[in-house]
């Protein structure tokens, strides 16, 4: 039933009406009643505020795998804050990798620098399409306030063979700030140095927002939620 393949944007309609009234958690925790829950796909970049979302998960679902895309270019600041979480929270994680041949071939041409999206397209996307077939639903962190194309997301749509759940589509920046205040939730230890979005250590720099990720080119995002 709840099978992308079957899914219309009837289907789709209906679900928006009926969680859009529901606060993000109460989102998340009906999700589990209303698809099974071994079909949950669950990621996180483990990056500047990933402790906000991993937080909300694992106090409702703590057996939920959380899938780490290492795209062997992080920073071991990000390395560190993911070894962190998984045990502050008990989190159970699952690296996924570009081959081996792949990943070499980007950094001995140092595609990031010629073509971005060619190297997120092999160091992030297609670890994560290999692994889709086996869900029926992701679950996302992305909010509207993040990025022009995070502006017009709902809060379920199907992209690319998936139903794509995004329950904290609507939460400002300001709730989420003072939900990390009141449970007193890390931040990335790149925060401190200004960095406000933190990806690959080729792409990134200090800046506010998303304007620290790939500087001097058009590209805003790293192809996963396109």
């Amino acid at each position: 039933m709840n099978d992308p393949a079957v899914f219309d944007q009837v289907r789709i309609a209906e679900l928006n009406a009926v969680y859009a009234p529901l606060h993000f958690e109460e989102r998340i925790q009906r999700l589990y009643q209303d698809f099974d829950p071994a079909k949950v796909l669950v990621t996180s970049s483990f990056a500047a505020t990933s402790a906000y979302f991993l937080h909300i998960i694992s106090r409702i679902r703590p057996d939920q795998i959380i899938h780490f895309i290492d795209t062997g270019y992080h920073f071991p600041e990000t390395v560190a804050y993911r070894d962190y979480l998984i045990e502050l929270f008990k989190l159970r994680v699952q690296d996924l990798r570009a081959e081996d041949w792949k990943h070499r071939f980007t950094t001995e041409e140092q595609t990031w620098k010629r073509d971005p999206d060619f190297c997120c397209s092999i160091n992030k996307v297609e670890p994560l399409e290999a692994v889709k077939p086996n869900y029926h639903v992701w679950v996302s962190s992305l909010m509207r306030w993040q990025t022009e194309h995070r502006a017009g997301l709902e809060i379920f749509e199907v992209r690319r063979g998936i139903i794509k759940f995004n329950p904290m589509i609507d939460v400002t920046r300001e709730e989420r700030d003072a939900y990390i205040r009141a449970h007193q939730l890390p931040f990335h230890p790149l925060v401190a140095k200004g960095y406000s979005s933190i990806g690959c250590t080729h792409c990134t720099v200090a800046g506010d927002g998303r304007s620290g990720r790939w500087v001097g080119k058009p590209k805003t995002e790293c192809g996963l939620h396109l």
